[in-house]
């Protein structure tokens, strides 16, 4: 006799297979598709295997002398952005957990004012010149640097840490910096390295901001160039009639793609062991 526990679990893994199923397979596809030869993909005979193993597309992105430099740009832009918005999430989330603070009531809903309110696209842009952050590396990686949404997060898990921990502290002659940087971040490794990927995958894959700000190719990270490969193989497509018109930048978009994609996946592993805690931060409160 079939248990309903056992019904439920078949129903459950059965619905996470079809889940990851669905997941997987664009992705598995554009690979294929970006190491297929040309007919194939104009056919549409490509499906997750490879058609007739052909590297033209990526040969064709790599040739992009800029593209290194892109990468090392947007490393920069990324360690940069990162490292600056744990910092300040970190600090503006212990300070928010301090009830007595002075103007704790204001600052919170200052705060809280900024999720739903902004100035706009113009305004921040003349604040950005006003700066002399135009076209410049620290102009990428200060501009929305820090979520509010992160921060209420950060808020939240620090809210769980017992306060007799912080009194301990406090005897032991620590201050506030002392504390949260002796007590608080070592019981916050889950929490930092969650948001702390998601601050390095948002600036990864962060296209709009750097197009408007940079204007010099050599500044250009990742995604700026990536466009310009993808627009220029757009063009070809158009002057050239034939095979290769139809099917190359069809494969061409999909190695972009996989060029991008790729390193910033290659982080998760080295995070996995505190991604699982650190994606409940804030659902549960002590």
């Amino acid at each position: 006799m079939i248990k309903k526990g056992m019904i439920f679990t078949f129903l459950k893994v059965s619905f996470l297979l079809f889940i990851c199923a669905i997941t997987l397979y664009p992705f598995l596809h554009m690979i294929a598709v970006s190491f297929s030869a040309n007919l194939p993909v104009m056919q549409g005979k490509v499906g997750l295997i490879p058609i007739g193993f052909n590297i033209s597309a990526y040969k064709e992105v790599f040739q992009n002398k800029m593209l290194f430099t892109a990468y090392k740009n947007t490393i920069i832009y990324v360690v940069g952005r990162t490292l600056i918005g744990l910092l300040v999430t970190s600090c503006g989330a212990y300070a928010l957990t301090k009830k007595h603070m002075l103007f704790h009531r204001f600052f919170s809903l200052m705060v809280v004012f900024t999720m739903f309110f902004s100035g706009g696209m113009i305004p921040t842009y003349l604040v950005m010149q006003k700066l002399n952050l135009i076209d410049t590396r620290w102009g990428v990686i200060l501009i929305n640097c820090v979520s509010v949404w992160y921060l209420l997060l950060m808020r939240t898990f620090f809210s769980s840490i017992p306060k007799d921990l912080e009194d301990s502290g406090k005897i032991d002659g620590l201050q506030d910096i002392g504390i949260l940087w002796y007590i608080i971040l070592p019981l916050s490794k889950a929490a930092i390295a969650t948001i702390g990927l998601f601050y390095a995958v948002a600036m990864w894959n962060s296209f709009f901001n750097p197009f408007i700000y940079l204007n010099s190719p050599e500044k250009y990270p990742l995604q700026v160039i990536l466009r310009q490969i993808v627009i220029a193989n757009d063009m070809k497509a158009i002057e050239y009639a034939g095979e290769d018109a139809a099917a190359m930048p069809e494969s061409i978009k999909y190695a972009t793609i996989m060029v991008s994609t790729i390193p910033i996946i290659l982080v998760y592993p080295f995070i996995q062991k505190y991604f699982v805690k650190g994606v409940m931060i804030g659902s549960v409160k002590g």
